[in-house]
């Protein structure tokens, strides 16, 4: 496994990739789930799900990889080298269109879900004086992982923001969400973007750690600048004042849809009993991570997953009666 992942093994594993991410070996299936940092929501909900898809199919040892988020783990898909990913929608479109981090290696990425909504977060601390994205100039700040879609959107909304990535900031870094917070405790960062879903266990970390006083910075102004480039994937929404300790106001910021995918040629067989079963926990699902109840019939939307369906997974939902278009 190359530098950018980590496995976590969650079952016995055993054989060589053959099918697309999926091994099989005397009669049991390797399914590889690629996820995110172990301080953002991928992680913990792919950790379940590979318990649930390891108990719920004869055979099946499902595992984790930690990676920096949707770009690695669509990359690791385009490669045969996972099997299913947890990814933003937008790098999603930019995968299956060749286009950005994938240019001249189109992924065949196809979605089986939409998730839950991931919400871009622009965070500091009171005691840097930083109030706006323009304050943001002169700063240390992270832009996310390398691999991460954070990175994808922060450039996105720097740029908006009549920012430039290259000569605008003191210091620009490329740290997980945890590393970022770590950072700014230690007084060596300003800021730092992170696209999750909420609350995540990093930001809350910050927001709970004494004599820190967690600050939000809103950015949902320049949302629509972005959508007129880069077409409807983002969109507006407010993180609730308090979801965090010590976020005393509302965040008004931009987010964008969260999908699990495969590629076009895994099996529709497996394909429906992977959707039955996260189907069938998703109870259990949203107790794992708040952020999965918003794992439900109505957000099946064929706008919302950003690119085509598994032809298995739309006839799937349409079985379960969600209206896709």
């Amino acid at each position: 496994m190359s530098g950018i992942t980590r496995r976590q093994t969650l079952a016995a594993a055993a054989g060589t990739l053959a099918l697309p991410g999926v091994a099989r070996a005397q009669a049991q299936q390797q399914l590889a789930i690629a996820t995110g940092t172990t301080g953002g929501v991928y992680y913990p909900l792919g950790g379940a799900l590979a318990n649930y898809l390891s108990r719920g199919i004869a055979g099946m040892s499902a595992t984790v990889e930690v990676t920096g988020g949707s770009v690695a783990n669509l990359q690791l898909l385009g490669a045969n080298r996972v099997g299913m990913v947890l990814t933003q929608v937008d790098a999603a479109v930019d995968a299956i269109r060749g286009n950005d981090r994938f240019r001249g290696r189109p992924v065949p990425v196809r979605a089986i879900s939409v998730l839950y909504t991931n919400r871009m977060q622009v965070v500091t601390v009171a005691s840097t004086g930083i109030r706006t994205m323009a304050d943001l100039k002169g700063k240390r700040v992270s832009t996310g992982a390398p691999g991460s879609a954070t990175e994808i959107m922060a450039f996105r909304l720097i740029e908006a923001a009549g920012l430039n990535r290259e000569t605008d900031f003191r210091a620009r870094e490329r740290l997980s969400p945890a590393e970022s917070t770590n950072a700014i405790k230690d007084g060596k960062l300003d800021a730092y973007f992170f696209v999750s879903g909420v609350p995540t266990s990093a930001i809350t970390d910050l927001g709970a750690t004494p004599g820190v006083q967690l600050v939000m910075i809103d950015h949902d102004q320049f949302v629509p600048a972005i959508v007129e480039k880069y077409g409807p994937v983002y969109f507006a929404e407010t993180i609730p004042a308090g979801t965090y300790p010590g976020q005393t106001a509302p965040n008004k910021q931009m987010s964008v849809a969260n999908i699990v995918a495969v590629r076009e040629d895994m099996p529709a067989a497996l394909v429906t009993q992977i959707l039955q079963i996260m189907w069938g926990n998703r109870e259990d699902w949203a107790r794992v991570h708040s952020a999965a109840r918003d794992f439900n019939l109505e957000g099946q939307k064929s706008a919302a997953a950003g690119v085509p369906w598994h032809t298995a997974a739309e006839a799937f939902w349409k079985a379960q009666g969600a209206t896709l278009a």
